[in-house]
C-alpha cells in the first residue's frame, strides 16, 4: 500500500496541451448535455498552462469549430488570419517560389490563423475551468499506477524537495496519487510515461517506429514597416546538405514574427547541429530581410512527431488512452498538428463518457480507435503518409517531387497502393570517420546567437538540488561508445547546451548541465544507443514560454 495521499476522478488527463484540454472540455460538455456529474482533472508539468507549449503556429480552426461553434464570440486568440502564403526553395544566396497552383488544395492556408499555440492553450484552459475542469499546473506526472490485473489505475505526481543525493530536503513533500476510471496521456511528442506504456502494452506491435524533427524557434519584435500580419513563409533547401528539413516565418499579432527551423532527426552526419543550422538559415538574404532591425525576445525548442499515419500506435489499452502528440497525429506536409490533436482528445472523451455512463472502469475503450480511424484525422494523414519517408529516402529535390505527386493522387482519391516505411532516428547516425566537423559561423549577437544566451530567453529554470532528470542507463557509454564512435553527438544535437565533454584528471567525462534543459526530448530520441532516458524533473521546472 502506498503512503501517498490520493484523489479520485472519473478521468485524469496528463498534459494541458490542445489534446488534453479538448478532451477535458468535451467530457464536461457531454456531462452537461446528459445532466450528470463527471470529475475531470488535468495535470500540467509546466509552471502554468502554456509554459511548455511551443509550435509555429498556423492553426487550422477545424477542431475548435467543432468544440465551440461560437469560438469567435469567446475572445479567442485566433485574430490574425493568413493573408499571404509563400513557399520558398532557398539556394545559398537566392530563392525561388513554388507556385501555389502546384500544391494540393489542402496545403493552402486560406481560413487559417497565425497565432501563439501557448496562448491558444491558455484560452482553452479558461474554457475548461469555466466548465468545472480541475487543472493543476506545476504538478508533473512521474509514475503510472496499475491495478493488480495490470490495467492503468492512474498516475502519481513526483515528490517535491528531493535532493541531488536522494535525501529529503526540509521542504520535502511526497507526490499525490490521482486515481481514475480512465487516464488519458497527452504528454506531447516522446512523452516519458507514454514511452513506458508503449513498451508495457506493446502498442507498436502493428505500427512502424515514430520518427521526429527538432524544431528550434525564436520570437522577434520587428520594425512596424516590416510587419505584415498574416504573412506566412515556409522554406526548404539551404542551408541543409547532409540532412533535410525547412524553415518557417509567421507574422503574428503585436508586431511580432515567429520564426524557426525544423531538422529531421534521421540525419546521418554526427557533426550536424540543428541549432546552428537555424542560426545559419537566418543569415540568408531573404530571411534576414524579414527580421533585420528587430529584436529577439524569446527562444525555445521541441521535438515534433513526423511519422504520420504508419507510425500511430495502438491508441487504447486497459484503463487508458493516448491522445494528441503522445500518439503522433501531426500532418507533416501541412506543418500542423494542433487540430488533429484536439480532435483525438474529443474522440477519446466521447468513448470514455460512453463507458462511464455504462458504469465501466479500467477496461479498454474499444470505440476510441475505430472512431479515430474513421474520422477526418485518418482522411488527412492517409493522403500525406508517404511525404515524409519519401524526402527521407530520396532527399529534398527528388523526394519533394515524389511526395507532391503522391499527395495529388491521394487527394484526387486515386489511392496509391504503397506505404513507405520509417527507420528509427537513433539507428541512422553515422560514424565520425565518414564525416568532417562542420565549421559553423560565430554568432554576431544581433542576428545569430549562441545556445546559452538563447536558453536565457527561454526562462528555463530547475531546482538545482534535485536528482538529474537526464538519466544514463550505463554511465560508461557516453565515452566508450558515443565519443569513440560518433564524437559525442549529444554535444551538438542538444539545442540547450546540456551535454558537454570535459577533461577530468586527464580523461574525458560527459558533463550534464540539466539546469539548461528545455524539455525538447531530442537526447531521448537521437542518442545512438538509447542510453539517455529523459524522466520528469520536479514539477514546474523547465522553460517558461510567454507566448510561443
Amino acid at each position: 500500500m502506498s503512503d501517498r495521499e490520493s484523489m479520485e476522478y472519473d478521468v485524469v488527463i496528463v498534459g494541458a496541451g490542445p489534446a488534453g484540454l479538448s478532451a477535458a472540455i468535451r467530457l464536461k460538455q457531454l456531462a452537461e448535455e446528459k445532466g450528470r456529474e463527471i470529475g475531470v482533472c488535468v495535470l500540467e508539468k509546466g509552471s502554468e498552462v502554456g509554459a511548455h507549449i511551443l509550435s509555429g503556429a498556423v492553426v487550422d480552426p477545424k477542431a475548435i469549430e467543432e468544440l465551440f461553434p461560437d469560438w469567435r464570440d469567446r475572445d479567442s486568440p485566433l485574430t490574425v488570419p493568413v493573408t499571404d502564403n509563400l513557399h520558398w526553395v532557398l539556394t545559398r544566396k537566392g530563392k525561388w517560389s513554388i507556385p501555389t497552383i502546384f500544391m494540393p488544395p489542402f496545403m493552402h492556408n486560406e481560413g487559417k490563423y497565425s497565432v501563439s499555440l501557448g496562448n491558444v492553450t491558455r484560452w482553452l484552459a479558461q474554457q475548461a475551468e469555466a466548465l468545472g475542469v480541475e487543472i493543476f499546473p506545476g504538478f508533473a506526472a512521474a509514475e503510472v499506477l496499475f491495478n493488480p490485473d495490470g490495467s492503468v489505475k492512474g498516475v502519481a505526481t513526483g515528490d517535491m524537495g528531493v535532493a541531488r543525493d536522494g535525501t529529503h530536503r526540509p521542504d520535502y513533500q511526497p507526490g499525490m496519487e490521482l486515481h481514475a476510471r480512465y487516464t488519458f496521456f497527452a504528454e506531447g511528442a516522446r512523452g516519458h510515461l507514454t514511452k513506458e506504456l508503449v513498451r508495457i502494452f506493446d502498442l507498436r506491435k502493428e505500427s512502424g517506429p515514430q520518427v521526429y524533427g527538432l524544431g528550434v524557434k525564436e520570437l522577434w519584435d520587428v520594425p512596424a514597416e516590416k510587419h505584415q500580419p498574416g504573412r506566412v513563409i515556409h522554406t526548404q533547401g539551404w542551408p541543409l546538405d547532409d540532412a533535410w528539413g525547412g524553415g518557417f516565418l509567421y507574422h503574428q499579432a503585436n508586431g511580432q514574427v515567429a520564426l524557426g527551423f525544423v531538422t529531421a532527426l534521421d540525419y546521418k552526419n554526427p557533426y550536424i547541429s540543428p541549432f546552428e543550422e537555424f542560426q545559419r538559415w537566418k543569415t540568408h538574404p531573404a530571411i534576414r530581410a524579414e527580421i533585420e532591425g528587430g529584436k529577439r525576445v524569446s527562444y525555445g525548442a521541441r521535438a515534433i512527431n513526423e511519422g504520420g499515419w504508419q507510425a500511430i500506435p495502438r491508441l487504447a489499452f486497459p484503463g487508458g488512452a493516448l491522445i494528441g502528440c503522445s500518439a503522433g497525429f501531426v500532418n507533416v506536409p501541412r506543418i500542423k498538428g494542433s487540430h488533429t490533436a484536439m480532435k483525438s482528445g474529443m474522440l477519446a472523451a466521447e468513448a470514455a463518457f460512453e463507458a462511464i455512463a455504462a458504469d465501466r472502469r479500467f477496461d479498454t475503450l474499444e470505440s476510441y480507435e475505430p472512431a479515430v480511424r474513421s474520422s477526418w484525422i485518418a482522411d488527412e494523414l492517409k493522403i500525406v503518409r508517404n511525404a515524409q519517408p519519401a524526402v527521407a529516402k530520396w532527399g529534398s529535390t527528388i523526394g519533394t517531387v515524389f511526395a507532391g505527386f503522391d499527395m495529388w493522387l491521394n487527394w484526387l482519391k486515386l489511392r496509391t497502393p504503397w506505404t513507405l516505411k520509417h527507420h528509427a532516428d537513433h539507428t541512422q547516425i553515422g560514424r565520425k570517420e565518414h564525416y568532417h566537423p562542420i565549421a559553423y559561423p560565430k554568432p554576431d549577437g544581433k542576428l545569430t546567437f549562441d545556445r546559452l544566451s538563447s536558453v536565457f530567453l527561454s526562462n528555463t529554470n530547475h531546482e538545482e538540488d534535485q536528482p538529474i532528470h537526464l538519466t544514463l542507463k550505463d554511465a560508461e557509454v557516453p565515452i566508450s561508445v558515443n565519443l569513440k564512435l560518433y564524437d559525442a553527438p549529444e554535444q551538438r544535437y542538444c539545442p540547450a547546451g546540456v551535454y558537454e565533454i570535459v577533461e577530468e584528471a586527464g580523461s574525458p567525462r560527459l558533463q550534464i548541465n540539466a539546469q539548461n534543459c528545455v524539455h525538447c526530448k531530442t537526447c531521448d530520441i537521437k542518442d545512438p544507443t538509447q542510453n539517455i532516458n529523459w524522466v520528469v524533473p520536479e514539477g514546474g521546472g523547465g522553460p517558461n514560454y510567454p507566448n510561443m
